[in-house]
């Protein structure tokens, strides 16, 4: 396992609630050793903001509508992100597609959690197709990021039991308990030197993940 700084210092990218950078920071506030340092938004309005600032964490906003090209807004968010020095930059909703230079910078230390079970459904709209695919499976995957589209090295997923009376929100809503879960688990294992990525695969405990972690084969794991 590769040694980790005492307290793993986190830049969390988010566009939206900030529903899973809150589960984050409760869990940095119980036992994870890490710190939030930045919470960062590319979106202005983003209620996460609100409530990363009533926690007392730090935020900052680099808009991308102010950024005429892709690649200008990724190097202004690089410098903001840099600024911090994190371990860590944890994509926790973050809504845009970064460019291979912007991923290079973090390669190997930049996760996201994405909502469905990878490497089926990649991208946006995820649990209505679950749906119409009519899967009795569903659920989130935290992944490193790299140049292909939610298809970085998987590291752990946990799922949810689709139901008859289910539409997009009840089981988005159902997934979205699981990622809260999720998230910490596989950031905890960063931080504590249990988990790296080399040779285009995730490494857990000097094992390689040839598939994902089920999180519910060992929930205290």
């Amino acid at each position: 396992m590769s040694e980790r700084p005492a307290r793993c210092r986190l830049v969390v990218l988010i566009s939206g609630r900030g529903s899973n950078m809150l589960a984050l920071a409760d869990a940095c506030a119980r036992d994870l050793p890490a710190d939030i340092v930045a919470v960062i938004s590319n979106e202005p309005g983003a209620a996460g903001l609100a409530s990363a600032a009533e926690r007392g964490l730090k935020t900052e906003v680099v808009a991308h509508r102010k950024y005429p090209e892709r690649a200008t807004f990724d190097d202004a968010l690089a410098d903001t992100i840099d600024r911090y020095r994190p371990d860590l930059v944890v994509m926790a909703g973050f809504m845009r597609i970064v460019t291979p230079p912007f991923i290079k910078r973090y390669l190997g230390r930049m996760l996201n959690i994405h909502p469905s079970l990878l490497p089926d459904y990649p991208g946006l709209n995820t649990h209505a197709r679950a749906l119409a695919d009519q899967r009795t499976r569903h659920g989130a995957t935290v992944h490193f990021v790299t140049d292909t589209l939610d298809g970085g090295p998987r590291i752990a997923a946990a799922s949810v039991t689709v139901v008859g009376t289910d539409d997009a929100d009840t089981l988005a809503a159902r997934v979205l308990e699981r990622e809260h879960e999720l998230l910490p688990s596989v950031v905890g294992w960063f931080a504590t030197g249990r988990l790296t990525m080399r040779d285009e695969l995730a490494w857990l405990d000097g094992q390689p993940l040839n598939t994902p972690f089920d999180l519910d084969a060992d929930p205290a794991a």
